[in-house]
């Protein structure tokens, strides 16, 4: 994330890096920058930073936007699902400090086009997304209901119910139920299919909307990062989203 951030928003500066162990994120930053910046704690990177974009764990998340929301400053978050359940704090706590939340599209794309909708009223918002099975692999919902999905040699449906459960039970996986979800019409109405499929190489997303305004549907294909859970288009939204906030042309909702 980092890298991407560097190379292709030139004009602006990466002010620092934090990480739960600071000596992997030295040697990693070393290998992939080409002007590292500094490896310092997360206090530290808040009081540096204007913006602070989020690349963690979602076990992560609550530390980061606490102590920037706290700062005053912006937080840009990717691990979305760990949002659920605690927008109402976050956003107490960014009109207490004068800080804000922004929310990264990530592997999705649609979300101005639901907010719009959602705008006025909308019946049912479903999605899917196919994974194959090593984006899946290790997800707690699996662990827990013991579904192996390494040996499938067809595709299977192997999670049906609401983007808060989805998030829940695949925390690493489907972040973007969760931006889905919070564009239109919340974690508990919106309601997410996950199929695991071997013949995939890709990570699949289709999301139909239906309202009073009429039906949409999109669908993409992510090529995967080295980590097969995420995929490229994950960084470049956080790219997209900085570019934006700096833009005096803005465009989309």
């Amino acid at each position: 994330m980092a890298q991407a951030v560097e190379q292709a928003l030139p004009d602006l500066t990466l002010a620092g890096i934090t990480s739960g162990n600071l000596d992997k994120a030295q040697k990693n930053a070393a290998e992939l920058l080409q002007q590292p910046p500094p490896i310092v704690s997360l206090p530290e990177l808040v009081s540096l930073s204007d913006v602070v974009v989020e690349a963690a764990p979602a076990a992560a998340l609550p530390n980061i936007v606490k102590a920037t929301l706290s700062a005053g400053k912006t937080v840009l978050v990717i691990s979305v699902g760990a949002l659920l359940g605690q927008e109402e704090t976050y956003t107490a706590l960014a009109r207490q400090h004068g800080g804000t939340i922004r929310v990264a599209s990530g592997a999705i794309g649609g979300l101005d086009a639901i907010t719009s909708a959602c705008a006025g009223r909308v019946d049912s918002v479903v999605m899917t997304t196919r994974k194959p099975p090593k984006g899946l692999a290790g997800a707690p919902y699996l662990e827990k209901n013991k579904i192996k999905v390494e040996t499938l040699t067809e595709p299977q449906v192997i999670f049906s119910g609401s983007a808060r459960e989805a998030c829940r039970g695949f925390p690493a996986n489907v972040n973007v139920s969760a931006a889905v979800s919070l564009a239109g019409i919340g974690p508990d109405r919106t309601q997410i299919r996950i199929i695991a499929d071997p013949a995939l190489d890709r990570n699949m997303h289709d999301v139909e909307i239906i309202g009073e305004f009429g039906r949409f549907t999109t669908h993409i294909e992510n090529v995967p990062t080295k980590n097969p859970r995420s995929g490229i288009l994950t960084a470049l939204s956080v790219v997209a989203t900085i570019r934006k906030m700096t833009s005096p042309l803005q465009v989309g909702t």
